[in-house]
C-alpha cells in the first residue's frame, strides 16, 4: 500500500473539526484511506457506501438512523449521491459539536454538489485528494513512468501499458455517461468528448473562449459552463494570470491543464514513452506535470497564478505563499535549460524572493544571477520545505 501524504493532514484536521470532506475525483483512493483511518481515532468508524442500496436503505429516516450512532465517526462515501443530508448533517453537530463526527467522500466540488457550502460553513474542513503524486511513488517508480501514465491508482499500477490506457479510456466514458448525469446535469454527451479530445491540444495554452465555442458549434457560456463542470469534477484546472502594479499590457485570460498527465495522454492517443518524447505535446505535458505535482505536494493557502505580457515576458508559475513571498518558476524539458530574455524580464517586473528553472534530472545548482536550476525531485523533496518554513 502506498502512503498517502494526506493521511497526516487528515487526522490532524479531524482532531479539531466536526466534519471532514475528503473531496477529489473517482478511483483515486478515498474510501480505502477512510477506512484505512479505522484505529488512528478517538473513536470506532461507522463506514456507509452511497451508491449501494442497501445503505441508501438504512438512510430513509437517516436522523433516526444516524443519532444511534453518536458516538462513531460516521463515513458516508460518495456523498454526492445525497445532498439533502448536508442540513440534517449541520442540525446533528450543532446538538453534540465534538471533533470527528462524520467524514464525507466525494467526487465533486462543494461547488458542484447542492447545499454542501452554505449549510456546513464553519463545521468542515475540505481537503482534496488526487492521483499519486511523484514524492508518493518515487520509491516504486521511474519519474518518466509517472509522469507517462499519471497517478490514478488502477492506471499506474496496472501491469502493462496497454492496461493503464485501457483503464484510463474507461475512466473518461464512465465520467461522462454516469457522473455528470448523477449530479444532475444533462449534458451533451458528445458535445462533452469532443471538448475533451480538444482539451488535449489547448492543454497548457492561454484559453480562448471564441475558439472552442466556435470549434464546438455552441455559446460561450456553455462552453464556460462545461468547464466549470470539468474543473468541479478535478478533471482540469484553470491557472489565473497574476496582475501586479505594472505599467504593461497583460494577458488576462487563464492557462488551461488536464490535471492528470496520464489522463492527458490517454486523450492525445500517446501511449508510450517514445511516442511522448517525440509528440508535439511533450514540452506541454511536463510544464501542466510540473505544476500539478507542486500542487499535489503544497498545502493549503498557496495561490498559483502565471505572469505573461503582451510583449512576450513569461513566467510559467507564480507561487504566492501564505505569508505573502513569491516564487517564480520557468519549466523547461531539459536538463541543459537555456533561460529565455522574457523570464529575466519577468523577474524584473514582479522582483520575486525565490526563482526557480526546474528540470527533469541532473544536478540542483545555483546560477550567479540568483535562479537556482533544480531537478523536479529536489524541488519537491527539499527546496519547498525550505520555502514553506521561512
Amino acid at each position: 500500500m502506498i502512503y498517502r501524504q494526506l493521511t497526516h493532514r487528515i487526522t490532524q484536521d479531524l482532531s479539531f473539526f466536526p466534519t471532514l470532506g475528503l473531496i477529489g475525483p473517482r478511483q483515486v483512493g478515498k474510501t480505502t484511506l477512510a477506512k484505512s483511518l479505522e484505529g488512528k481515532l478517538n473513536k470506532p468508524i461507522l463506514y456507509l457506501d452511497l451508491e449501494l442500496s442497501t445503505d441508501q436503505q438504512k438512510l430513509t429516516d437517516a436522523e433516526t438512523y444516524l443519532k444511534q450512532h453518536f458516538d462513531k465517526c460516521v463515513v458516508l462515501d460518495e456523498i454526492q449521491r445525497m445532498p439533502d443530508l448536508f442540513p440534517l448533517l449541520r442540525a446533528l453537530i450543532d446538538q453534540k459539536r465534538e471533533p470527528a463526527r462524520y467524514l464525507l467522500l466525494g467526487s465533486a466540488s462543494p461547488e458542484l454538489i447542492r447545499n454542501s457550502s452554505e449549510s456546513l460553513a464553519g463545521r468542515i474542513s475540505y481537503l482534496e485528494l488526487m492521483p499519486f503524486s511523484w514524492p508518493e511513488v518515487q520509491s516504486v517508480s521511474t519519474l518518466e513512468m509517472h509522469w507517462l501514465k499519471g497517478g490514478f491508482p488502477d492506471a499506474f499500477t496496472a501491469p502493462n501499458l496497454i492496461f493503464t490506457f485501457r483503464w484510463l479510456a474507461n475512466f473518461v466514458q464512465t465520467y461522462l455517461e454516469r457522473d455528470l448525469r448523477l449530479l444532475g446535469y444533462e449534458i451533451s454527451g458528445s458535445t462533452l468528448n469532443k471538448l475533451l479530445s480538444m482539451l488535449a491540444y489547448v492543454h497548457s495554452n492561454v484559453l480562448n473562449m471564441s475558439d472552442l465555442s466556435r470549434s464546438l458549434g455552441v455559446s460561450q457560456p456553455t462552453v464556460n459552463r462545461y468547464l466549470d463542470l470539468l474543473e468541479g469534477s478535478f478533471i482540469i484546472h484553470r491557472l489565473p494570470p497574476y496582475f501586479s502594479n505594472v505599467s504593461k499590457r497583460l494577458v488576462k485570460a487563464p492557462k488551461l491543464y488536464v490535471r492528470d498527465s496520464g489522463l492527458l495522454h490517454q486523450l492525445a492517443q500517446v501511449t508510450n514513452s517514445e511516442v511522448l518524447l517525440g509528440h508535439p505535446i511533450v514540452g506541454a505535458s511536463w510544464e501542466g506535470y510540473v505544476i500539478e505535482q507542486i500542487r499535489r505536494t503544497l498545502q493549503t493557502g498557496w495561490e498559483f497564478y502565471y505572469y505573461r505580457t503582451h510583449a512576450g515576458a513569461e513566467i510559467d508559475l507564480l507561487l504566492v505563499a501564505p505569508n505573502g513571498k513569491k516564487v517564480a518558476i520557468e519549466i523547461k524539458f531539459s536538463n541543459a535549460p537555456v533561460v529565455s530574455k522574457g523570464f529575466y524580464v519577468s523577474i524584473d517586473d514582479i522582483k520575486p524572493d525565490h526563482v526557480f528553472v526546474i528540470i527533469p534530472s541532473g544536478e540542483s545548482y545555483p546560477k550567479s544571477d540568483g535562479i537556482w536550476i533544480c531537478n523536479l525531485t529536489d524541488f519537491l523533496v527539499n527546496r519547498l520545505p525550505e520555502i514553506y518554513l521561512e
